[in-house]
């Protein structure tokens, strides 16, 4: 079990690091990962994107270029494509958004002839360290689900249950978090939040509890729960955040960031092979702890707990 999410090198392999396929790799940001992450012979790299003005920066980070694969790719879309193609033919176990658009990275990535798409849907997580207690707890989506509606929160749920018990968490808990925890038919989520709940209780959400709507107070401090009289096993005591729409979740992962300064990894699930996606404003460190979350899902499989 992934304790904090700093343990999270420690399960990686440096016999055998993983190849790295970076899209638009020109960026300071990108050069600082390939040095501190093949110094700790955690990656290895193959950068994608204008050959110039890479060779250039790794000449004033002091990287040997005999260390790391260049390929000339100016075009941003032809460079994700390229990405792409590199991972589904082997040469490369996990690939990277560098510096260009998200729009135009997840196009290669989803596209339906070319992509890594594997029928399911794709959903970002956040992995931070539990505040004030020991695990970690994730939130979602944060990235990509603009307002999903019912059957996509059941797959964001999915999504998250099946990350989670990779990391070694075998019943996590999942709260539906909306603004308040009471069934209002006047807030849309709270609706979504309760048939979730009833369809875990029926078999149809498996390897979780899910509960809803729980406000964020109610969610994650048992304190809190108590106080407003809300039992289960949830409340209080929530692994899995599932947030209504993207609004929400991108605004609370934000303030995780710029508020409270704490480490995140980002990962997204539904692809054939690991995908990093990190924002261009995240620290360096974080999008090291990103790529280390990536690194470790590409070789572990499916805990089966069924």
């Amino acid at each position: 079990m992934i304790k904090r999410i700093r343990d999270i090198e420690q399960y990686l392999d440096r016999e055998n690091p993983k190849i790295i396929g970076v899209a638009a790799a020109e960026d300071q940001d990108i050069m600082e990962l390939v040095k501190e992450m093949e110094q700790r012979r955690i990656a290895r790299f193959v950068l994608v994107g204008d050959s110039e003005k890479i060779t250039g920066l790794l000449e004033e980070n002091g990287i040997l270029k005999e260390t790391v694969s260049v390929i000339h790719c100016p075009d941003h879309g032809e460079a994700a494509r390229t990405v792409v193609r590199l991972a589904k033919s082997g040469e490369c176990d996990l690939i990277m958004k560098g510096n260009l658009h998200t729009s135009v990275f997840l196009k290669a990535v989803l596209d339906k002839e070319n992509g890594l798409n594997t029928g399911k849907m794709l959903s970002q997580i956040t992995v931070y360290d539990r505040p004030g207690g020991d695990g970690i707890q994730l939130m979602t989506d944060c990235a990509m689900a603009i307002e999903p509606g019912l059957e996509e929160k059941k797959a964001i749920i999915e999504n998250a249950v099946e990350l989670m018990r990779r990391l070694g968490y075998d019943y996590p808990k999942v709260a539906m978090v909306s603004a308040l925890e009471v069934v209002n038919p006047k807030i849309p989520d709270t609706m979504d939040a309760a048939v979730l709940s009833k369809m875990c209780d029926r078999g149809q959400i498996k390897n979780c509890i899910v509960d809803g709507p729980l406000a964020l107070d109610n969610a994650v401090s048992e304190e809190a729960a108590r106080h407003k009289n809300i039992t289960g096993p949830v409340a209080g005591h929530a692994d899995i955040l599932v947030f209504p729409n993207l609004q929400v979740a991108n605004c609370v992962f934000k303030s995780l960031i710029f508020f409270a300064k704490m480490d995140t990894a980002a990962v997204i699930m539904g692809t054939k092979v690991p995908v990093v996606m990190t924002s261009r404003t995240d620290t360096v460190e974080n999008k090291m702890l990103s790529i280390m979350f990536s690194i470790y899902l590409s070789g572990k499989p499916v805990l089966d707990h069924s």
